[in-house]
């Protein structure tokens, strides 16, 4: 239960951390899409682990095989399979840890609804599962831009350092120009400067990505129990470590503020707004406009400092986490993002082609 995301467009996964492979099977996907390997490939080097010198050095090439649903490049109809090998897990790094629940992990509640659970790097809670988040995203994203959908997300703060502004005041081609993600070169080398001091400590940060969607045609959402920005919070509360989701207001405090202030103008009958404080979803549809939203990221929660816990007996005890780690999440988890949008989107769009006669 709980490993398929979609309901036209559907990706059901498979794998942990530390077993022989990780992978999934796209179902739903329309016949004749040209597949872009390359750019899933350049997705997926985004978000694997050993990128940079602030990421954690776990090596994986994380080359995608596929495996069916494909034909001479172009998608035929049929399932998508794909796998990857895990190649680079150091599963002893996490025995002394097998019978010991580390704090604000999945061990505890894990072993309270299995009766056991994967130790090695947090099995099926590993954050490594996102690679195969990050093929069918790609792969959605491609099905978006055949209609004129572009989606980016950036790092927007780290820690108490934050990208003060607007979305529309940013170059967003410049989003890869730096490790941490940030499109402005001077924050992100504080961002940066602050990942790296924290590593240093044995600790880790949390931050927040902004995420925006350009070209999203008015009408794409279900009421009421499948709007559009709820489709888009699950998707994005299913990212590991993932605290919160907002979307919309342009900064604004929307619990502070009057209808007077916030209230989006009509301008023209393609649902172009004076102002854009909906962030693109009224009455949980897609009404024009760009959709954007910020996605907040709680710290690591392996740490590489002494800790308190219990163990499966209920003792008290005292350990110390080893192993490869990332200090700050934010930077691998751009396309993570990025790609959850997209099946988000994806879904809806073929939605919108069934509810039309």
């Amino acid at each position: 239960m709980g490993n398929t995301f979609g309901k036209i467009f559907r990706l059901t996964t498979f794998g942990e951390s530390h077993g022989k492979a990780i992978g999934g099977i796209i179902d739903g996907c329309p016949s004749g899409i040209k597949i872009d390997i390359d750019f899933i490939q350049s997705q997926l080097e985004r978000r694997k682990p050993g990128q940079s010198k602030i990421t954690t050095q776990r090596k994986e090439s994380d080359k995608v095989k596929l495996l069916s649903g494909v034909f001479e490049g172009v998608s035929t109809g049929t399932p998508i399979g794909f796998v990857f090998k895990n190649e680079d897990a150091k599963s002893k790094d996490y025995f002394h840890l097998k019978d010991i629940f580390r704090p604000s992990h999945a061990d505890f509640t894990y072993q309270k609804k299995y009766g056991l659970r994967d130790y090695r790097g947090g099995g099926r809670t590993s954050a490594r599962e996102t690679a195969n988040w990050v093929v069918a995203g790609s792969l959605a994203q491609q099905i978006l831009s055949e209609i004129g959908v572009s989606i980016n997300a950036y790092v927007s703060s780290v820690g108490s350092i934050r990208l003060n502004k607007c979305y529309k005041n940013i170059d967003l081609s410049k989003i890869d120009e730096n490790i941490v993600r940030c499109p402005d070169s001077s924050i992100a080398k504080k961002m940066i400067e602050l990942v790296e001091k924290i590593k240093k400590q044995g600790d880790t940060i949390g931050g927040e990505i902004t995420c925006v969607a350009k070209g999203v045609p008015a009408g794409w959402g279900e009421p009421v129990f499948e709007k559009l920005h709820a489709i888009i919070g699950k998707a994005m509360l299913s990212i590991n470590a993932v605290h919160g989701y907002k979307y919309g207001f342009d900064g604004l405090d929307i619990s502070s503020a009057k209808g007077s202030e916030v209230n989006d103008v009509i301008l023209d009958i393609d649902g172009t707004t004076k102002t854009n404080f909906s962030g693109g979803i009224t009455g949980g549809l897609s009404n024009g406009n760009d959709i954007y939203c910020e996605v907040t990221f709680k710290p690591v929660s392996t740490i590489l400092q002494t800790q308190k816990s219990i163990n499966e007996k209920g003792e008290e005890v005292e350990f110390k986490a080893k192993g490869r780690h990332d200090a700050c999440v934010v930077p691998r988890a751009v396309p993570v993002v990025e790609s959850m949008m997209a099946l988000s989107l994806v879904d809806a769009y073929l939605k919108s082609k069934t509810n039309k006669i």
